[in-house]
């Protein structure tokens, strides 16, 4: 395919996926079923050219379009749809890695973990008791942050508070486990 063609195409696409879009703002179904279904082929072959084979593609593709889906309102018309698109993509993609790797850190910890290991029962003592004493409000946002491996939109919306909210608590949270560190003992 030559460069002329290959930006024809492009041109295409990016005035069918907007004129869908528009459509799909003014309550046509049909119009968004199939945008949502090109879109699909071509945020797959994104993410594998981008991030190459991921063992949770298809997820990762059903994860991106559901981001689409609850996004879809701050599209606007007289923008172009492509950088949109993508950057939904990208933020979300990258955001389904971190969890994965988050997940993946907790496995290998548990499996590393034996039953009766003392440094690894001392470990989750320490943290539980770190977690402790702290308000609530902060425990939350770190345990939802650093354990569970949110984002801190995720968190927000597990919480029912807006994002910059979640990352006051967890900034005054980790400064508060910084400060506890700092003053027992046990930590030097």
């Amino acid at each position: 395919m030559s460069d002329t063609e290959r930006y024809d195409r492009f041109e295409a696409d990016e005035r069918r996926w907007s004129a869908l879009m528009a459509s799909a703002h003014g309550g046509d179904q049909t119009s968004y079923h199939t945008l949502l279904d090109e879109l699909a082929v071509v945020i797959e072959r994104y993410i594998r050219v981008r991030f190459g084979t991921l063992d949770t593609l298809e997820d990762c593709v059903q994860e991106c379009l559901l981001t689409i889906h609850k996004a879809r309102h701050t599209y606007d018309t007289a923008r172009q749809f492509r950088p949109w698109l993508f950057t939904l993509v990208r933020h979300r993609v990258i955001d389904v890695l971190r969890q994965q790797r988050s997940e993946l850190r907790l496995e290998q910890a548990d499996e590393e973990a034996a039953p009766g290991d003392p440094d690894a029962i001392l470990h989750q003592l320490d943290g539980i008791r770190v977690l402790q004493n702290l308000s609530p409000d902060h425990r939350e946002a770190v345990a939802l942050t650093k354990y569970v491996g949110m984002t801190t939109a995720e968190a927000a919306t597990w919480l029912g508070i807006n994002e910059t909210a979640v990352k006051a608590r967890l900034r005054r949270g980790l400064l508060a486990i910084r400060k506890q560190m700092e003053t027992e003992e046990y930590w030097a």
